[in-house]
């Protein structure tokens, strides 16, 4: 499965190279989220959560391995229809030949390039992965001692008494212990000091090289592809031709290999012939289940949203107005008229209790004297009037 991407020549666009590179963390996002799903209902994936980092470079590790092995590409860069190609950029003068043409043609990679480009895939960010936790624990730590002090102070530190209460003598096992837990204790310590200015260096050498690389200034998109002195190119349609044909020879070589009786080379063979389809179809495999999972998920919690979502009732209608006191002041006719200066309103002030409207003045020195509203008769205080900024 290729994801083509437009672009012209054999160099790749920043934004290839920028979504071949974020592929492996999103993938393992979503294996980490899915296994968690899944956890839920089967406790035993829970394990497989507590070693996630060496479980998604176990993965990554046959992945890239295959990959590299049958396309002289990672895992995601195949994806996209890229190869990797070692730059030449010592060339002899005199060692060029006439039959040069078929090591100019000769696209495949060797086998140290292939290991160290593992090293490099997996080993590295597996070990910058282990880093990172060990550093964030580190800091969990120290927050925690300065808000409750060092957790040095506990049972670890106190005398083992046994049943009758008799304090038992260390021994050397124990002195071992303590001189090993200080060497991890020192040894992470050191890490969270140190792991903040690798971190740093290492985003700002990969900042570095793809802004160089989005504009032009370089042929290699990071670091490490400038240590191994790879290029990161186009597949042409002869490449992807040649990759199949040889594919297809390595794996009948490996059949010719197989030794043994005639039903165990069956066995072996079927086995081979399973192991090579997983593989195979293991990119677009693992992306189109992520994709089918979380579709699936979506489409159920957006039921059982609905599902639980509480009845919206419609909102209760206003209580009704207060009705005017027979020994209270009329309402004039006109809305605009106090009721009490019968003038067009001037400062406009509810009375919270009534609801009705008049002058601020008017108002003000009606409730102060007689602490009721003058068309409702209900009791009020100066605390209930309020001025109005936009009147009718």
């Amino acid at each position: 499965m290729l994801f083509q991407v437009g672009g012209q020549g054999t160099r790749p666009t920043f934004f290839e190279m920028a979504a071949a590179q974020q592929l492996p963390g999103s993938l393992r996002s979503a294996l980490t989220y899915s296994l968690g799903v899944l956890a839920l209902r089967r406790p035993i994936l829970h394990k497989v959560l507590d070693y996630e980092d060496e479980f998604f470079a176990l993965l990554m590790l046959v992945l890239e391995t295959h990959s590299l092995r049958t396309t002289d590409a990672s895992f995601s860069e195949s994806l996209y229809g890229l190869r990797r190609r070692v730059v030449n950029a010592k060339l002899d003068k005199d060692a060029v030949q006439p039959n040069s043409a078929e090591m100019h043609t000769h696209s495949g990679l060797e086998k140290h390039k292939r290991v160290l480009s593992v090293v490099f895939l997996v080993v590295l960010p597996y070990f910058k992965s282990k880093l990172h936790s060990v550093y964030s624990q580190e800091r969990e730590a120290d927050l925690q001692a300065s808000l409750w002090g060092p957790a040095d102070l506990g049972f670890e530190d106190a005398d083992h008494l046994d049943g009758g209460g008799a304090v038992r003598p260390a021994g050397n096992t124990n002195a071992e212990v303590s001189s090993r837990a200080r060497l991890i204790k020192s040894t992470r310590k050191i890490i969270g000091a140190c792991y903040p200015w690798i971190h740093a260096g290492h985003e700002g050498l990969a900042f570095a090289y793809q802004l160089l690389y989005l504009l032009d200034a370089t042929g290699f998109y990071s670091f490490g592809l400038h240590v191994l002195g790879m290029h990161v190119c186009r597949a042409t349609g002869q490449e992807l031709m040649d990759a199949s044909s040889r594919i297809s020879r390595i794996r009948s070589r490996e059949r010719e290999r197989l030794r043994g009786p005639p039903w165990l080379k069956k066995v072996l063979g079927s086995l081979l012939s399973c192991t090579y389809a997983v593989l195979d179809y293991a990119q677009t495999g693992l992306i189109a289940s992520v994709f089918i999972f979380k579709m699936m998920e979506w489409w159920y919690q957006s039921a059982e949203e609905r599902m639980s979502a509480p009845t919206v009732y419609p909102p209760p209608p206003p209580p009704p107005p207060p009705k005017v006191a027979k020994e209270g002041i009329p309402l004039p006719p006109d809305r605009t008229i106090c009721p009490l200066c019968s003038q067009k309103r001037v400062n406009a002030s509810v009375l919270t209790v009534s609801g009705f409207v008049f002058c601020y003045t008017c108002i003000f020195k009606y409730v102060t004297q007689y602490k009721q509203c003058p068309i409702t008769l209900i009791p009020s205080e100066v605390d209930n009037i309020r001025r109005l900024f936009h009147d009718v």
